[in-house]
Formats: structure tokens, sequence, C-alpha cells
């Protein structure tokens, strides 16, 4: 019964997010809304991380299986997918690289701000 609540949870998120894809006229994917209403749902504590944890964890663990259908279609069709290859990989890697650079500044940013709040918090 806890899966089932921690998974009606998790796609009731996605469902919201489906929705506001459908009612705002912005070119964000609908599981991107999603993922900022769990985050916002965990920062505020209106959502415990034990509410979800188990399920996040089984969805993450599984996903690498989610992209063997996508890379066998690309192999299937590579003799099509040719002639953009070489740019495809060059804008995969390059764009890779560029979100990994943003994420590890934006953590070490979050957490230089965490430790001066929880200095003050101290003081």
């Amino acid at each position: 019964m806890k899966y089932v609540k921690q998974i009606c949870i998790i796609f009731g998120l996605t469902m919201a997010g489906e929705l506001f894809n459908a009612l705002l006229p912005l070119p964000i994917p609908a599981g991107v809304y999603g993922l900022f209403f769990l985050l916002f749902g965990l920062c505020t504590g209106a959502i415990r991380l034990e509410s979800v944890e188990e399920t996040g964890n089984f969805l993450l663990d599984t996903m690498p299986l989610m992209f063997v259908p996508v890379t066998v279609s690309l192999m299937e069709n590579y003799s099509i997918l040719k002639a953009v290859a070489l740019p495809v990989a060059v804008i995969s890697v390059v764009s890779t690289v560029a979100v990994m650079a943003v994420t590890g500044k934006m953590t070490e940013l979050l957490i230089a701000v965490m430790k001066r709040k929880t200095r003050k918090d101290h003081e």
C-alpha cells in the first residue's frame, strides 16, 4: 500500500505538470513542470522525502532500460541518420558538458548558501 501511495503522489504531480503544460503557452515540457512541483513540495515540506523516496529510487534505477528501445531504433535507422550523425554527436557532447558545468556550479552555489545560512543560525 505504501508503494501505491508513493506512485499516486509522483504520478499526480506528473499529471499536474501535464495540466500546466496544456494551460500555459510556454515551451516547457510537462515533465519539467511536474519535477518543479515535486521540488517545491519537498522544499516546503508539503511532501516528505519518505513519501516518495523508495518509488523514486526504483524509477531512477530502471530509467536506463527506457533508453534501450530508442537506441535500437537509432541503430536500425543509421543509414537515414548518418548525414546528420556528426552534428548531432557534437551538439550532444557540447550540451552535456554545458549541463554538467552549470549543474556543478549551481550545486556549489547552493552548498555555499546553505553553509552561510547554517553559520548564521548557529550565531
